[in-house]
């Protein structure tokens, strides 16, 4: 807001009221000629500022709403009808001072975002720590962020940090990053001092990007308001038609002036902007960026939406699928050897690897003599054996070929993702399918855009088409585009404009194209490429896809209120001039009526505020879900222990088997069914609260039921086992039943943890 123009607006509702009631003083004093000099000197000033304003926007072929206040204050001012021309005055100066107050009101958290630039940086150089200005920190820096501090730059934390990133996406809690991940420009260390490296420079920062597309969302104007100067241009000649028809009937000017008081469209002129804007507002607190009022209209009338796969329905980070290894191997050995050595490659898989041993509470061994062969593969040493990982073709050349290869290697390009295989000493022991998982919110947030109103879903993507069909089938997508490239997915968009308001949604460069042509082009921008933030019009700063229902939800409302307002108003001026054409209402009634309408349709406007998305007040915290998520992560080597064991079955001797089984069960009931148990008691008793009814968790429980019924049997089986050999029939049902366990077991964890993230406190 223009401190000049506020001011300027404080300063003339001032002078207005003082005069207004200053001229009441001298009636009351029985001095008639000095209260109409009183209240002229209020007006005068009104008159002048709003002949300014006019004369600009006439300049600008922008006139039509102020020209029937500027007629109505000049006629009263004519036909010697000081007091209305004073209210009319009062009402103008009070109506512009409150559009003022409440943009400022619907923007006060953007602009907020304005003001949080960091101002100065701790950069390490010639052996000490030297205060900076972010504007000299380069690529490469060490820096030092202290407590209440705001991070300068994007990069790459060295130390475990505790973040506040409320500004940037909107979660209240603070969110904890360990050493190696990402940390965005703009947020503020809520904790101890740590240190970074520095990625970028501050003008090529995500919150340098941020505010640039801030200052462009503030100084855009949207659609609807331009059709609204449309319609009040419109309203503007019915009013002056009516006020002149009403004249020239009755020969009463007074009549006209009535008309005219009660005729200006401010329902118009305020509720559609405002309404806009505080939707802008509330998108902001839930961590969209939309960079103008036109791109939230388009929001509210989506009815097709595109999105990219990879980065937008999934994660963009590869993560363990499954773990093949060979006979008296371990999956949790294979693992330990990979990520081992993969802690000297800065390859993403490797990263991946290295977090999931971690989740896994696997301890890493420190590698030597590392070599890599870029995009092929690493060798080295690991707890003094000779250990190789990467491609089928890099491993093959260094170890024996394992029989299981073969249908690894086709299951995996069936499947999708990417093949690691691990060799040691020479021998191919196990390999490792990595591939980038759906996001947890992404079923429920393509329900709920379908509840929102959007009918068709298409699925643009460059992968595979079998890759990219399986994702469809999984999400209930039947439109699936797959191998597109940037030209394909463009004219894709493009050929969608015709039948309807088009969304996209995507993360990468390739995406910009798309993202640019679509009637709203949504960047996932809490880790997407500039290029597609930049070409977006609303950019999600929060990496959950499911923040889109939120902004949709909010566009919907803050249109449909906008809208209401406006017909309200608009009726309520309408009928007003009716009674006052009559003759039934005398100019400064109608100058207070007119006041009213104005106050009633921007209060009304400004409920746009109060849009809430759906959700509860009490949530899981970070911690807890995090917790939950460790306890699962824990339990995956149990589950390839299932899957190896049952894989394994018709090969092993009857004592081997045996002893395997009792092994296995052990680890069930030490591992499995009491966090299941616990699950049960403890976390489903805090989980029902915040999802309502009166038992809401009844499905999730009969699950545990299920896993403890399959562990009884299993239990069963291995006692009522021969003690010479199982014949093929028991060894298929033990297979059968180990298969089933494992698959419900996973099942239900991903069910647990989708639910997890929903009631998370980021959610």
């Amino acid at each position: 807001m223009s401190r000049i123009r506020w001011s300027i607006d404080l300063a003339l509702l001032i002078l207005a009221a003082v005069a207004l009631a200053g001229g009441g003083v001298c009636v009351a004093f029985g001095l008639p000629s000095l209260a109409r000099i009183v209240w002229l000197s209020g007006t005068v000033p009104v008159l002048l500022a709003l002949t300014v304003s006019l004369a600009r926007a006439l300049a600008k072929r922008q006139a039509g709403i102020d020209v029937l206040a500027w007629l109505a204050i000049e006629l009263a001012i004519a036909l010697d009808e000081t007091l209305t021309a004073a209210v009319i005055a009062l009402m103008l100066a009070s109506g512009r001072a409150l559009e003022q107050y409440a943009q400022h009101r619907a923007q006060r958290e953007m602009t907020a975002l304005l003001g949080r630039a960091p101002r100065q940086a701790t950069r390490f150089e010639s052996g000490e720590w030297r205060p900076v200005a972010p504007e000299a920190i380069l690529p490469g820096d060490r820096l030092l962020v202290r407590s209440g501090e705001f991070v300068p730059v994007d990069g790459t934390l060295t130390d475990d940090a505790e973040l506040d990133e409320s500004m940037l996406t909107g979660e209240s809690a603070t969110q904890r990053r360990r050493s190696g991940e990402s940390a965005c420009s703009g947020v503020v260390n809520a904790g101890a001092p740590f240190e970074m490296v520095a990625r970028t420079t501050a003008g090529n920062s995500t919150f340098a990007g941020i505010v640039r597309m801030v200052e462009r969302a503030q100084h855009e104007r949207s659609p609807s308001v331009r059709l609204a100067d449309r319609y009040a241009g419109f309203f503007v000649l019915v009013s002056l038609l009516v006020a002149g028809v009403s004249w020239l009937l009755t020969g009463d000017v007074a009549r006209a002036l009535a008309v005219l008081v009660v005729a200006t469209p401010c329902p118009l002129l305020l509720a559609v902007p405002v309404a806009i804007v505080s939707g802008m507002s509330r998108c902001s607190k839930r961590g969209v960026l939309v960079k103008g009022g036109g791109a939230l209209e388009r929001l509210a009338q989506a009815t097709i939406l595109f999105f990219d796969k990879t980065g937008t329905l999934t994660g963009g980070r590869a993560r363990i699928v499954a773990i093949e290894c060979g006979a008296n191997v371990a999956t949790d050995d294979v693992l330990r050897y990979a990520a081992s050595l993969a802690q000297a490659s800065g390859h993403v898989i490797s990263d991946a690897l290295t977090v999931a041993a971690r989740e896994r509470r696997i301890n890493l061994s420190p590698p030597s003599a590392v070599q890599e062969a870029a995009g092929e593969g690493v060798t080295g040493r690991v707890d003094n054996r000779t250990v190789a990982i990467g491609k089928f073709g890099y491993v093959s050349a260094r170890s024996t070929i394992a029989p299981w290869s073969d249908a690894f290697l086709r299951r995996v390009g069936g499947e999708g993702g990417a093949a690691v295989f691990v060799g040691v000493d020479g021998a191919m022991v196990g390999a490792i399918q990595m591939a980038d998982q759906l996001r947890l919110e992404t079923p429920r947030a393509l329900r709920l855009l379908k509840r929102e109103g959007v009918e068709r879903l298409v699925m643009l993507t460059g992968d595979r088409r079998e890759i990219a069909q399986a994702v469809g089938e999984l999400l209930g997508v039947t439109d699936v585009r797959a191998e597109q490239t940037p030209a394909d997915k463009l004219t894709a968009i493009q050929a969608a404009r015709k039948e309807g308001v088009t969304i996209m949604v995507g993360d990468g460069v390739n995406d910009a194209p798309a993202l640019a042509a679509a009637d709203v082009g949504i960047a996932m921008g809490a880790r997407g490429a500039a290029a597609s933030s930049e070409a977006a019009d609303v950019v999600l700063l929060v990496d959950r896809l499911d923040r889109l229902v939120d902004a949709m939800r909010i566009a919907r409302r803050s249109r449909r209120i906008a809208l209401e307002s406006v017909v309200a108003g608009m009726s309520m001026s309408v009928a007003a001039m009716t009674i006052a054409a009559a003759g039934f209402l005398q100019p400064i009634a109608g100058a207070v009526i007119q006041e009213v309408i104005d106050v009633v349709v921007i209060v009304n406007a400004l409920r746009v505020l109060l849009v809430r998305p759906k959700t509860t007040d009490a949530r899981l915290t970070d911690v807890d879900v995090e917790q939950l998520k460790r306890e699962h992560a824990a339990l995956s080597p149990l589950l390839d222990q299932i899957r190896d064991l049952a894989d394994r079955m018709p090969q092993l001797s009857a004592a081997t088997l045996t002893g395997e089984l009792a092994r296995l069960i052990d680890s069930l009931d030490e591992r499995l069914l009491p966090h299941e148990r616990a699950d049960d008691r403890d976390v489903y008793a805090r989980l029902a609260p915040l999802l309502g009814g009166e038992d809401p968790l009844a499905a999730m429980s009969g699950a545990h039921r299920e896993i403890f019924r399959m562990v009884r049997s299993l239990r069963q089986m291995a006692a009522n086992m021969p003690h010479d050999a199982p014949n093929a029939m028991q060894v298929q049902a033990m297979q059968r039943l180990l298969y089933g366990l494992e698959a419900i077991v996973r099942l239900h964890c991903a069910q647990e943890e989708e639910l997890f993230h929903a009631v998370g406190t980021d959610a």
